[in-house]
């Protein structure tokens, strides 16, 4: 069956097409690199869009396949179908990426290991901006080596959506969603659950979630949205964070809640209020514990917050002021510093929190931007305090010439600041020892680069290298006995560059040719450290080459079918580990990558048949070490769909 679905894909990407099919206009797409608005054509940043064509005809079904294949970001999966993994841009690690759902921070103050933890379902994504490099000005500490910015917004009709596929080893996935319009008032209500056996063993999952959005107009220039979501997840992780100890099991349930006021004319006044929980749960093993083991691990991450955004336009371009104000919190029995009084787990009984931990961040920003004639500059500072490290100050400047009607060359200096994470300050275990007293990391990146951008094509080089100093890894000697201990780096340099080409055949052809975008990213890196002679568990394992080719094809009336196919080459090595005889195999280098994942469906007025594989060269890899990824997974569903007008 796999075989032959195989077959019929390839034939397929040959095929004469005679469908419609509309592709998105990235000249009108608003980005939020800058606090103020501007169009993606204005940018004179590397911001990369996936729209909601690419996400709905892309052989993926959730977040973390779809964003492997992205230009320069670096998705290291524990795991299969997205339960948990780390993401990364231009050769930063999972703590150095910022997440963001429509504009509100995500990001986990106990591990970035949580970062993906949204309860967000990929058919509900309404396009995902990826901004390239540090962007501590725009968004504060933490986006030091770029942010992705998922958006839901709900569709501009009233719709009902209900997906149901099955697949390998048990895999079930099941959603609905619907959107509702009324005069001044859209709604935005989504829920999922999926399950699967597991590939191998204890591999097994679960998972629930449910979101909400709203949005209330009262003029054209004032409206107040809502987004609330609920996630709970369930899954054996197999050696997720130790080979020696492969029957863990982690449950994990996150809630978030945030509220936007917009308002204003002359001058655009932006307010968020905002909060996330984090429920973790972790079984170090999941049955049959030796007798020194005596507790799992609970924790619990709190974080409220608030921020605003104004700006004004006047003849010497536009000017944006504002302010956040943020508070993290941690309660756990293994992280923080001792309580004077214990707290209960929720979800628990008779378990309780003996540690915990705040810290406040307050920050003012300010920023401008002018256009004249063919050249734009933006520049803007952020003003920051953290509870426990005291005032930092960052700034960054852009700049673009435009050429002709299609060249614009461009180039940015930006500075970036992370804070330690809980896990690096607090987490001692058999195998980690932590530093309390760790410094936040911080970085300076100089880019530059040239854009090309047609009806029918777009494209992009970039060069840029990141000065990092200070910066936070867990690091070992060579000597396989010892504990892995969070530490501050003396300097790192990072050097890369980056191509990206998207071609439109249909547009350029006028429908005549089957295929309706290809798109090729290449990135390459390289890092050099100024410090003694250690193993580093993530800073220094990155993608030194990353190729991706992408392709979407209609083939005979609503017959279509895409494929993509990454090829990876990591920098870096990691500790190999014999599962069956429990000894260090010692420091081995990762395996060249090579993945294709294809998908072909049928798509009518009010649904969808699909098939789709990942890994269709059945290639057996893993992108952390010793952590065993699937093979060829086929799936196959069915989406039904109703629309009507508001």
């Amino acid at each position: 069956m796999k075989k032959l679905f195989f077959f019929l894909f390839l034939i397929s990407l040959f095929s004469k097409s005679f469908a419609q099919f509309d592709t998105i206009n990235l000249e009108k797409i608003v980005i939020t690199s800058n606090r103020v608005p501007m169009v993606y054509s204005e940018s004179a940043r590397v911001v990369a869009i996936i729209s909601r064509n690419e996400i709905q005809n892309a052989p993926i079904q959730n977040l973390n396949d779809l964003l492997k294949f992205a230009l320069n970001v670096d998705i290291r999966q524990r795991g299969g179908e997205g339960m948990q993994a780390d993401v990364s841009i231009r050769g930063g690690n999972f703590e150095q990426t910022l997440i963001l759902i429509n504009g509100i921070k995500m990001n986990d103050p106990q591990t970035g290991h949580h970062n993906l933890n949204l309860p967000i379902d990929v058919e509900n994504i309404s396009r995902i901006e990826i901004l390239e490099g540090p962007a501590a000005r725009v968004f504060g500490a933490n986006a030091f080596c770029g942010a992705i910015n998922i958006i839901t917004e709900s569709e501009n009709k009233n719709s009902v959506r209900c997906t149901l596929s099955a697949g390998d080893f048990g895999l079930l996935n099941t959603s609905l969603s619907t959107t509702l319009h009324t005069k001044n008032t859209e709604h935005l209500i989504s829920t999922s659950y999926k399950r699967c056996d597991g590939y191998i063993e204890n591999t097994d999952f679960k998972n629930f979630s449910i979101f909400y959005q709203n949005k209330i107009s009262f003029t054209k220039n004032t409206n107040i949205s809502l987004q609330t979501g609920w996630l709970d997840k369930k899954f054996g992780a197999n050696s997720f964070y130790s080979p020696k100890y492969p029957n863990q099991f982690e449950q994990t349930r996150t809630f978030l809640a945030s509220v936007n006021a917009k308002t204003g004319n002359i001058i655009p006044v932006s307010v968020n209020f905002y909060c996330r929980k984090h429920f973790d749960r972790f079984e170090l093993f999941r049955e049959n514990p030796p007798s020194w083991y005596k507790n799992h691990n609970f924790h619990q991450t709190d974080i409220f917050g608030t921020d605003m955004n104004a700006y004004y336009r006047s003849f010497l371009g536009k000017t944006a002021l504002g302010f956040e104000l943020r508070n993290e919190e941690i309660l756990s029995n293994v992280l923080g510093e001792k309580m004077n009084e214990t707290v209960e787990v929720p979800f628990e009984k008779g378990i309780f929190f003996t540690k915990n931990k705040k810290r406040e961040i307050l920050g003012f920003f300010a920023e401008h931007s002018i256009t004249f004639h063919k050249f734009s500059l933006s520049a803007g500072l952020m003003q920051a305090h953290n509870s426990d490290f005291g005032w930092k100050t960052y700034w960054g400047t852009d700049f673009a010439y435009q050429i002709s009607r299609n060249f614009k060359v461009f180039a940015s200096i930006n500075q970036a600041l992370r804070i330690p994470t809980f896990t690096e300050l607090y987490y001692f275990s058999k195998t980690e020892l932590a530093n309390p007293n760790l410094k936040p990391e911080e970085a300076k990146m100089y880019e530059t680069g040239v854009k090309f951008q047609s009806q029918y094509f777009y494209s992009h080089l970039a060069v840029f290298q990141r000065d990092s100093k200070n910066s936070i890894d867990w690091v070992k000697t060579d000597n396989f006995d010892t504990l892995w201990e969070s530490a501050n780096l003396t300097e790192i340099s990072t050097q890369g560059i980056e191509l990206q080409t998207i071609f439109y055949p249909k547009k350029f052809l006028q429908n005549s040719f089957p295929v309706e975008f290809v798109q090729i990213n290449y990135s390459f890196l390289q890092a050099e450290k100024e410090s003694g002679q250690f193993i580093s568990r993530y800073v220094m394992d990155f993608l030194k080459h990353k190729f991706s080719f992408n392709v979407n094809a209609l083939i005979y009336k609503g017959l279509g079918a895409s494929l993509c196919l990454s090829y990876q080459k990591r920098e870096g090595t990691y500790s190999a580990f014999d599962k069956e005889k429990k000894v260090s195999l010692g420091e081995k280098s990762y395996p060249d990558v090579t993945l294709i994942d294809g998908r072909i469906f049928w798509r009518e007025k009010y649904f969808e048949i699909f098939a789709e594989s990942s890994n269709l060269l059945n290639e057996s890899y893993f992108d952390i070490g010793n952590i065993e990824m699937p093979k060829m997974w086929f799936r196959g569903g069915v989406k039904v769909f109703f629309n009507w007008e508001k």
